[in-house]
């Protein structure tokens, strides 16, 4: 018969055991110690101003977008906001320390020591290209999006600031996330775009006359 101790004990071993590997495989991402000029800069520009491309994306979709691809872009935003309270929420419940917190690896983007699981970044840009990758209007998009995310990742860890595990659990978080805005509140969420299509024509209205916004 299995005893309480002993799950207990081999929950203890499977958890040390991710972790050794998650400090492994952050070790092989991280930066060296006197990094490329080109690969840091690479890295500094994925890791710190990708992100910038989501609102963007999100605004210029709803804007120009076809009413298919507005109810995209509008799941996209809700799953998004869900996935911050979600990972910020994880972030409390299990406040694992990011690798400068312990003194693991090189260090190269200044960042607050929050708790590093998982990836908010990473959670928040997986939300919205999985989002769009299940709508029909924006398949082609969200998966762009989702292929652009892997480089992020990689940015994340190689500048010293997240484990590899942090970007595995933003990605299964941010996969749940976008099909439950797809299926289990796809009513919801029709019926909020509905309710948000008058005031997004009276606030456009200019601009719907003028050509620059689709009504």
């Amino acid at each position: 018969m299995t005893t309480p101790a002993a799950v207990a004990f081999g929950y203890c071993g499977f958890f040390c055991t991710m972790e050794t590997l998650n400090q492994s495989l952050f070790l092989w991402l991280n930066a060296p110690e006197h990094p490329s000029a080109a690969v840091l800069a690479l890295a500094l520009f994925c890791a710190k101003y990708l992100i910038l491309a989501l609102p963007l994306v999100l605004v210029l979709g709803w804007l120009r977008g076809s009413p298919g691809t507005r109810q995209a872009m509008l799941a996209a935003a809700v799953a998004a906001g869900l996935g911050l309270a979600v990972s910020g929420l994880i972030g409390q419940l299990w406040p694992h320390p990011r690798p400068f917190v312990t003194g693991i690896g090189h260090t190269l983007l200044a960042h607050a020591p929050t708790a590093s699981f998982p990836s908010n970044h990473l959670t928040l840009w997986w939300c919205v290209a999985l989002s769009l990758l299940l709508h029909p209007a924006t398949r082609t998009l969200g998966a762009g999006l989702a292929l652009w995310g892997l480089p992020i990742a990689w940015a994340r860890i190689y500048v010293g600031v997240h484990y590899p595990l942090d970007m595995l659990g933003a990605a299964l978080l941010a996969l749940v996330l976008a099909l439950l805005c797809r299926y289990a509140l796809a009513s919801a969420l029709l019926r909020l775009y509905e309710l948000l299509m008058p005031l997004h024509l009276r606030l456009f209205a200019p601009g719907i006359r003028r050509g620059w916004v689709r009504r």
